[in-house]
């Protein structure tokens, strides 16, 4: 049994490793016997996942061709996967052991059902409540996260292959809930430290159930609702949260002692993969300010909101760790590709970010009735799938996925200007 009072790197000479199917091991802690660990984070952003989707496609061909394996999936390679809300979905699916296009297959076959209206025109009663009704995407998921026997799969499950961190809101209490399987985990442990049961422990929470709380969007779908000892609690999309972007969470839970993982923190030891699923500014329409509806403000705030904390918690990655990959972030600062704060020898971990904006800049999007392509939208699949693949053909590199060995040297791909925030413009 874990002793889940001493952080894993603090046990004397061993300490167990999480690896495929939970196999318990021991190996040595001196770092450089340890082979890198690998993160794997994956934003929000409904059906613009697809997008998502063709660049891990591309990371997984390349670790295929280098491995010479072609069953190769991503969780042979990442020991740790994150996601929130669509990311949430396609992170449990890579950890469960899914190649890539078996994932794009079944958002592509099973989305009409899951993005289905809960109202119609002859019901406008029900205009003020969320679109979508919520049993087909619970169903949809209950079907997939299953044991052999047929029961629901738990968050516990040992058919996960990774580490596995899905982010939600508990809208009850107020708080962020980034949630993992590693039995270590505080919240996770059978008995307390104080010798009693755990009457809520997150590894007895059905998969499916935790997924369709990172899920729910609000106007898109209504809340989950959670029991736990006792107490239903509401739980929203983990959009809501300031980790749509879960890349730095997932990084500082495989870090921090508190989490109890504690893999080590150097850029030969680490490396972190963060996909996006498309960005998109978030504008006021062209109006006179007195000419601004309510509807026009909070379609601002929510995007903004959103967006705003993505993009920091991927300069934030940058300022730690060792930038391989990456658009510029604004104008002014670029792509952060050189050391900032942190000499070779202090930066965390290595970092490559892929995401493209899908707005009006591209004409193809300019084209589309509302210039952009929204969470539902539905119609938009043949073009984000057309986006994601030129976008991972010129990015996605073998070098990308591995430290940078040589000097301090931007990468070709992450240039001072282009797609970043152009907000000193």
């Amino acid at each position: 049994m874990i002793d889940a009072g001493v952080p894993w790197h603090g046990r004397m000479e061993h300490a167990p490793v999480l690896r495929a199917g939970y196999a318990t091991g021991t190996v040595p802690l001196n770092a450089a016997e340890v082979p890198m660990k690998r993160i794997l984070a994956l934003d929000g952003g409904g059906i613009r996942g697809v997008f998502t989707l063709q660049i891990l496609a591309r990371i997984e061909e390349l670790f295929r061709e280098e491995r010479k394996t072609e069953n190769l999936v991503l969780a042979d390679v990442y020991d740790l996967i994150a996601g929130t809300s669509t990311g949430a979905i396609i992170a449990a699916f890579l950890s469960w052991g899914l190649p890539v296009r078996e994932i794009e297959r079944l958002y592509i076959a099973y989305s009409p059902k899951m993005f289905k209206k809960s109202w119609n025109l002859l019901q406008p009663w029900k205009f003020l409540r969320p679109v979508y009704a919520p049993e087909a995407i619970a169903g949809f998921f209950r079907e997939r996260f299953v044991e052999g026997d047929g029961t629901p799969a738990l968050l516990g499950t040992e058919r996960l292959k990774t580490l596995l961190l899905l982010v939600t809101r508990n809208a009850s209490t107020g708080g962020s809930w980034p949630v993992t399987n590693n039995p270590a985990a505080r919240y996770n442990l059978r008995v307390l430290e104080d010798g009693a049961p755990n009457p809520q422990c997150n590894l007895d929470l059905p998969l499916w159930q935790v997924l369709r709380a990172s899920t729910a969007a609000p106007w898109y779908f209504p809340p989950e609702e959670i029991t736990l000892a006792g107490t239903t609690h509401l739980f929203a999309d983990g959009g809501m949260t300031p980790y749509n972007n879960p890349v730095l969470i997932a990084v500082l839970t495989a870090t921090l002692p508190c989490y109890r993982i504690c893999w080590p923190a150097t850029r030969d030891a680490l490396h972190v993969t963060s996909v996006g699923t498309g960005s998109a500014r978030a504008r006021m329409p062209g109006k006179p300010a007195a000419d601004l509806s309510m509807k026009d403000h909070l379609e601002y705030i929510a995007n903004a909101l959103v967006g705003g904390g993505a993009w920091e918690q991927d300069f934030l990655c940058r300022v730690m760790g060792d930038c391989v990959h990456g658009a510029a972030l604004d104008l002014e600062i670029g792509a952060l590709a050189i050391p900032t704060l942190l000499g070779r020898q202090e930066q965390k971990f290595t970092y490559a970010r892929y995401d493209k904006l899908l707005d009006a800049t591209d004409p193809r999007i300019k084209a589309l009735p509302e210039g952009e392509i929204k969470l539902d939208a539905l119609d938009q699949v043949p073009l984000l799938q057309e986006l994601g693949r030129e976008y991972a053909e010129q990015h996605v590199k073998r070098e990308h996925l591995y430290p940078r060995r040589e000097d301090f040297r931007p990468c070709a791909c992450s240039g001072t200007g282009g797609e970043g925030d152009d907000r000193r413009s």
